[in-house]
């Protein structure tokens, strides 16, 4: 368990967290939220020890471990499975397989484990930092970032494993359906404060905006109440008789507290110039081949057609050619073999996730997009630099100084300079906090244009992607479909296990078939049950509120009948709350029944499956 206690940290003027804290509880796994720049990194940092709070504490048990997955790259051994082993506790040191479990469920194959680790890719050697943190098995396991490099399979897979972790994790990703699919609890920085629930990240955002609502009519009601207070001061001040009740409400003003009204949180504004285009197709590719070896294409015969309204992700693992198809595309690379042919009126632009080294150190962010757009003038630039939080002087920083994060979003607000109508775009989001993912969804999604996307964001895929081109068992296929049509149809098992299944087909006795329905129907009547009772508690409540309404709207009338005006203010009240308390209940039972449905219906499919 961790405990972090009224804690407080700023740098100069500027205040991350303000008295605040929250707590880690066994068997958590908490994902931490909040934008960029609010503090997540500096509160891992003083949780592993790395820094710590100007004011209060945090704390664990004696002995508690905490593992930390570092983004820096340094290796000592000169093959991967040694450079695994680092993190094997003192008495496991020459447990190899427990390093061999894991590094083969981030992607390294056999082979791999006697290969020198610098040998490998950037995505590989972060796994392989991955893989020493998680055979330490920490109490604490605190993942900054950890889907940054992975693809699809091996996010899915450290999805499955946190899962199964037995202890507690704390999770910063940009990745919100990644986190949805791990977390138990959500911690998030907003407004200095630290705010812990349990749920997943739309429970979190919107109890935050239930929360700042509240606030708000209260400030508005409490600055109303002041003023007629105020008011009442001014008009009955010299009122002898009225002496005692105005310095009574003096006493209350001196006692009040003002609350400020909560400032507009600034967050990136995305919104893509589209350029119209008429023709009917984007681009061509004919029978497309190329590779870095001339016996190991990584592209064979490709062939695709793009429309102006294809929203096309390219998925795959990495290192099979998704990077290398969108340079191809770009005109970055040429391709062995086949054609590329870019309708004339198509203007493209290129978000290309290592690409931060083309930016001029010596340039602020202004000239930067300026440059990148010779035509547009300083202003259209400046709002650019606005709308991607460069605001005012901030615009005018040296590229140079500038955060890995913080060049990614000048890199996309280059591509905001100019009209385009053809979007490449090869990891985007990497470098995106959650809010800012929402952002950019919804402007490729408002782009009149085409849009070609590598992404191992499953969030992306499913709000987005209408065509999928999938990198699969060594070939490069045009999926027509949406992501979860392929998840349905085949999804992404490994060519062994595809092998296997076609070969060995699963076929139950009537007894495992009985037993398996049978299995499934008490499943279904286990989650069920409460259910069923909540709804029916929920209607035996509705009807109870109703009677009680019924009456309070007779004495109601009866009041009004008999002009007895003490009595009406009051029981206006009680009538009021009654029907708003209705209303939470009738909200309450829909969301009852929808999830009664949704439970029958999944069994039910089950049973289904089961008995074809």
């Amino acid at each position: 368990m961790l405990n972090i206690e009224d804690i407080s940290k700023g740098f100069g003027n500027h205040v991350l967290l303000d008295h605040t804290g929250f707590q880690i509880n066994s068997g958590e796994r908490v994902g931490l939220v909040g934008r960029n720049g609010h503090g997540k990194t500096t509160l891992l940092n003083m949780i592993s020890g790395k820094d710590h709070p100007d004011e209060g504490s945090i704390s664990c048990p004696s002995g508690y471990r905490i593992g930390f997955l570092s983004q820096k790259i340094v290796f000592s051994k000169s093959r991967v499975i040694d450079e695994a082993m680092l993190g094997l506790l003192e008495h496991e040191k020459d447990h190899s397989w427990k390093a061999e479990k894991i590094l083969a469920g981030l992607g390294f194959s056999l082979d791999d484990l006697t290969k020198d680790p610098m040998a490998f890719s950037g995505g590989f050697q972060v796994r392989l930092n991955l893989a020493k943190v998680l055979v330490s098995e920490p109490d604490l396991l605190i993942l900054d970032e950890p889907t940054n490099y992975l693809d699809i399979t091996s996010i899915r897979w450290i999805s499955r494993f946190l899962v199964s972790w037995p202890r507690e994790v704390l999770l910063v990703t940009h990745d919100r359906g990644f986190m949805d699919s791990v977390v138990t609890h959500i911690a998030g920085i907003h407004r200095r404060k630290i705010k812990k629930i349990k749920g997943d990240t739309a429970k979190y955002y919107l109890q935050v905006a239930q929360d700042e609502e509240v606030y708000e009519k209260t400030r508005q009601n409490e600055e109303k109440r002041k003023k007629e207070i105020e008011l009442f001061i001014s008009k009955f001040r010299a009122k002898a008789r009225l002496a005692n009740m105005v310095q009574s409400r003096i006493k209350t003003l001196e006692k009040s507290k003002t609350k400020d009204k909560l400032q507009q949180l600034k967050q990136l504004e995305f919104s893509f110039n589209s350029l119209p285009f008429s023709g009917k197709q984007v681009l061509s590719i004919e029978n497309v081949s190329f590779g870095w070896k001339t016996d190991m294409p990584l592209i064979k015969n490709f062939s695709v057609t793009v429309y102006p309204d294809d929203r096309i992700a390219v998925i795959g693992k990495n290192g099979k050619g998704k990077t290398t198809l969108l340079k191809l595309i770009s005109g970055a690379l040429t391709p062995v073999s086949g054609r590329i042919h870019i309708n004339p009126g198509v203007i493209p632009g290129y978000f290309e996730q290592t690409n931060v080294q083309s930016l001029n150190d010596n340039f602020t962010i202004e000239d930067e997009l300026m440059y990148s757009s010779p035509d547009s003038d300083r202003q259209i630039a400046r709002n650019i630099c606005g709308a991607m939080m460069f605001e005012q002087d901030a615009a005018l920083k040296k590229i140079s100084v500038l955060s890995g994060g913080e060049k990614s979003r000048v890199m996309l607000g280059k591509l905001l300079m100019s009209p385009l109508n053809l979007l490449l775009l090869d990891e985007p989001s990497n470098h995106l906090d959650i809010e800012a993912c929402d952002s950019f969804i919804c402007a490729l999604d408002n782009f009149e244009g085409a849009v070609v996307l590598v992404t191992h964001n499953e969030m992306f895929l499913h709000s987005l992607a209408n065509r999928l081109i999938i990198f699969k068992n060594n070939t490069v296929q045009v999926f027509e479909g949406t992501y979860q049509d392929f998840l349905d149809k085949e999804g992404w098992e490994d060519e062994e296990e595809v092998v296997e299944k076609k070969s060995k087909p699963s076929v139950l006795s009537k007894k495992e078939l009985r037993q398996k329905k049978s299995e499934i129907i008490t499943q279904k009547s286990k989650q069920l049950s409460p259910v069923k009772k909540k709804i029916e508690q929920l209607e035996n409540d509705i009807e109870k509120n109703e009677h009680l309404t019924a009456k309070i709207n007779d004495l109601l009338l009866e009041a009004s009948q008999n002009k007895e005006g003490q009595k009406i203010p009051a029981l206006a009240k009680e009538l009021s709350d009654l029907e708003n308390l209705n209303d939470r209940l009738f909200e309450d039972l829909e969301t009852q029944m929808e999830l009664f449905e949704k439970i029958e219906t999944l069994f039910n499919n089950q049973l289904e499956e089961v008995e074809r």
